[in-house]
């Protein structure tokens, strides 16, 4: 009897479950992911230094005389500024503090013999652009040597402006220029505000202390006297850089636009040509054969650049969204700007 229970047991013992192998890792996956890891390492530091070495091996590689690149250079230079988009601070083409700076510095450098400008703008702010004539004046005086400009696509308004202060001024044979002019203006929003129910009370030291939305006849002399004053400072300055008449500048001056063969025949600019042929005239004129053509352009951060390939999408379609749109429209109006701009 034992022996037969003895036996039952060892038939019945419990046996605990074996585990299913494990299954060896293939070689290739972690390979892969190996590789996906460096490649992801490598790219982010090729972004953040590319445009640093790109300028580096640039330098190593092009500096020679008449290369028109952005690279460090080592002798005397024709430094090149370029004048593109709005002449007024804020402006995303157009940097007004950098370019002011970097025209002093320009003036302190002893391998700088002359500026070169590159403009292609529709004009800007009353003040801006007479500060950048102003200064460009100023290394004129302080240096002695020359500024030529040249004149790409459009170079109206407040870009003529700027251009006075050139020793020569060139036109590509497609140029729009002229729009000599100052202009203003000061949004009525009376009615929309009425139309969604905005009420707003001003409590002035003046009746004009708040002037427009509504424009009074009052207000529009007042505006008008300011405009007129910035015009004349304009004109003045065409004619005293340009050698001209002061009354045909005011005869020529309405505002209109001029095409390259216009400009040239009122006296506007001088030639009219390719930038390679305004490049060659300012290292001939000035015996500038051994000065290498630097262009100076401000500096761009990595965060910059990561940020202006994001575009940002506003769902029109939210009433709270245009709401501010409008709201904003209308603060940014309250005060006017006084602009050489062409339109």
């Amino acid at each position: 009897m034992m022996e037969e229970q003895k036996q039952y047991h060892q038939n019945n013992e419990y046996k605990s479950p074996q585990k299913p192998p494990k299954e060896p890792m293939r070689s290739s996956v972690v390979i892969v992911c190996v590789i996906c890891g460096c490649f992801m390492f490598l790219g982010f530091w090729y972004i953040l230094f590319s445009q640093f070495f790109g300028n580096l091996f640039g330098a190593i590689v092009s500096n020679t005389n008449g290369d028109y690149s952005n690279a460090y250079v080592i002798g005397d230079t024709i430094d090149v500024l370029h004048i593109e988009g709005t002449i007024q601070e804020g402006s995303s083409t157009y940097q007004h503090n950098w370019t002011l700076n970097k025209i002093n510095a320009l003036m302190n450098s002893d391998s700088n013999k002359g500026i070169f400008l590159y403009i292609n703008s529709p004009g800007g702010g009353v003040y801006e652009s007479d500060e950048l004539y102003l200064k460009l004046k100023e290394y004129k005086a302080v240096t002695g040597r020359p500024v030529y400009a040249y004149m790409a696509q459009t170079a109206a308004s407040g870009a003529v402006y700027v251009s006075m202060a050139a020793d020569k001024i060139y036109a590509s044979r497609m140029t729009m220029t002229g729009s000599i002019g100052v202009i203003t203006s000061v949004t009525d929003t009376t009615g929309l505000q009425e139309l969604i129910g905005i009420k707003q009370d001003k409590i002035t030291s003046g009746v004009n202390k708040s002037m427009g939305n509504p424009l009074t006849d009052e207000q529009r002399a007042i505006f008008q006297s300011i405009v007129d004053e910035y015009y004349d400072i304009f004109v003045g300055v065409v004619a005293e850089n340009r050698n001209l008449d002061l009354d045909k500048v005011y005869e020529l001056a309405d505002g209109r636009v001029y095409s390259p063969v216009q400009a040239k025949e009122l006296g506007l600019i001088d030639e009219i040509g390719t930038y390679e042929e305004a490049v060659d005239d300012m290292i001939t004129t000035y015996n500038l054969q051994d000065a290498t053509f630097y262009e100076q352009t401000p500096p761009v951060s990595f965060m910059d650049e990561l940020l202006s390939s994001v575009s940002v999408k506003l769902d029109s379609s939210k009433a709270l969204e245009k709401f501010d749109q409008i709201t904003g429209h209308i603060e940014k109006h309250q005060a006017p700007t006084f602009m050489y701009y062409m339109q």
